[in-house]
């Protein structure tokens, strides 16, 4: 099992809203990116798993906004995965400033796993390396 590191870069200014605040709505691409990331570190990248014929729609987003993130901070996406069955993953997130320490966001995000015709899919069965990747990783504290 590999370590997983948290996601981290800065905010860019496009991201800002008039007020000079991260908009809502980019945190959700945030959480997106960290997913993407976690995924690549665990060695079962978004590639990887789409050349198996599978993907991974979203079946839902929650955020819990607690302090706003600005243009030019550093930020770090702490993710993990609290529950996976084979065929629903549920990935948390915890969103901090990187320059105060403080969190700014929490999370949630649910995905399912289907063929290339959004059938779900349970990878226990159909496509045991994607599982005991993922199994593997479940409740993982990644950590700096």
């Amino acid at each position: 099992m590999n370590k997983i590191y948290p996601y981290k870069r800065k905010i860019y200014y496009y991201e800002t809203d008039k007020m000079g605040i991260v908009h809502h709505s980019n945190y959700v691409r945030i959480l997106e990116e960290a997913r993407i990331d976690f995924l690549a570190q665990a060695e079962m990248s978004f590639e990887k798993i789409e050349s198996m014929g599978l993907m991974m729609p979203i079946l839902s987003v929650e955020c819990h906004y607690k302090k706003p993130l600005t243009f030019g901070v550093d930020f770090a996406v702490y993710s993990k995965i609290t529950k996976f069955n084979g065929a629903v993953m549920d990935i948390e997130y915890r969103v901090v400033n990187c320059d105060t320490g403080e969190l700014s966001l929490t999370g949630k995000s649910s995905q399912c796993f289907t063929d290339m015709n959004l059938k779900p899919i349970r990878t226990r069965n159909n496509y045991p390396e994607i599982y005991n990747v993922l199994s593997e990783y479940k409740g993982y504290e990644v950590t700096d």
